[in-house]
């Protein structure tokens, strides 16, 4: 039985590009340089802590066991796959052989397997369960043979034939995640009809339902920074978040970015926020920032209402009103 795989590219799928276009699959925690030199699980444990620090214990389990997966555990033939969420494809692809360290290669991952891709699978193609199987957050986890066999089916062409359960579990879900679906487009709807000042008041109102103290900055030559939040609202305490609002049409480059990142100082974390989304080098720009610092574009924009709208003030709840659904519990 054949292995496989999911290696995510990145957060939000950045390095899939990269991915496909390199033939490779890789891996961050880039300031542990080469993994070869860590020659036991804890002498690895001891370099991520001293590097990383130790604030989640569990976090740090988790991170060191899965570079133990890629660079041990992966072998040739294995299957690979990563997501793209914004295309909503998964690359399919298989393992060419050993680890391997080339920083420089895929953006801030220098840690690489190299892998042949055979194509694409869109997650719509994909039964419900295994669907499912692909939900973990984890960087990097094993899939099981039922759902590498349903890729393997729907990229040789043939029907993935579900079970009397699963249609009728897929068709309850499908209902859900299509009213889920269709509620997120048009409160992205209602956000992009916002004018540019109404949209800072909403990054105001939604840092202020996270438990901030945030305002908007006064009109006129604000070198970048639209909202200031802190927890005492002076910004005398940290976290300390500068936030800048474009609300307009188009991806938003590299050069915008590091005019914004050098708005920033010691003990600021920034917030860029974009409805026009970002570039792939805008977003390289943002992972290689020695601050702290978030690209959120209108989906984040959208979740980020909905997880918090109970918290909203009337302020918030003014500029974007909603109504809650309520879903049964299966």
């Amino acid at each position: 039985m054949t292995n496989a795989w999911m290696v995510r590219a990145g957060r939000g799928g950045i390095y899939s590009e990269d991915f496909e276009e390199k033939g490779v699959a890789a891996f961050g925690s880039s300031q542990l340089g080469d993994f070869t030199q860590y020659t036991s699980t804890e002498r690895l444990r001891a370099e991520y802590i001293k590097v990383y620090g130790n604030d989640k214990p569990a976090a740090t389990a988790n991170v060191v066991a899965m570079i133990l997966k890629f660079r041990d555990q992966i072998a040739a033939g294995d299957y690979i796959v990563s997501y793209n969420p914004e295309t909503r494809n998964y690359l399919l692809g298989v393992d060419q052989g050993e680890y391997q360290y080339q920083p420089g290669t895929v953006g801030d991952y220098p840690n690489l397997r190299r892998v042949e891709w055979l194509g694409k699978v869109s997650r719509d193609q994909l039964p419900q369960k295994a669907k499912n199987s692909l939900g973990s957050t984890l960087t990097l986890f094993s899939l099981n043979q039922e759902t590498i066999e349903a890729f393997l089916t729907i990229f040789e062409g043939r029907t993935v034939t579900p079970s009397e359960e699963e249609v009728a579990e897929t068709e309850t879900t499908q209902l859900k995640d299509e009213t889920v679906a269709q509620s997120h487009e048009l409160i992205k709807d209602k956000v992009a009809a916002l004018l540019p000042e109404d949209m800072e008041e909403l990054v105001a109102a939604i840092l202020r339902a996270m438990g901030f103290n945030a305002k908007v900055s006064p009109k006129g030559p604000d070198r970048g920074v639209d909202v200031i939040a802190s927890p005492d609202g002076l910004g005398l305490t940290q976290p300390r978040i500068k936030a800048e609002v474009k609300h307009r049409d188009g991806a938003m480059g590299a050069p915008a970015i590091r005019g914004f990142i050098g708005t920033l100082r010691e003990g600021d974390s920034g917030l860029f926020v974009s409805t026009g989304g970002f570039s792939r080098e805008a977003r390289y720009e943002a992972d290689r920032s020695t601050f702290t610092l978030t690209l959120v574009d209108l989906d984040d924009l959208a979740d980020l209402i909905v997880s918090h709208y109970d918290n909203f003030d009337l302020e918030g709840r003014a500029l974007v009103p909603l109504v809650r659904i309520y879903w049964p519990v299966d």
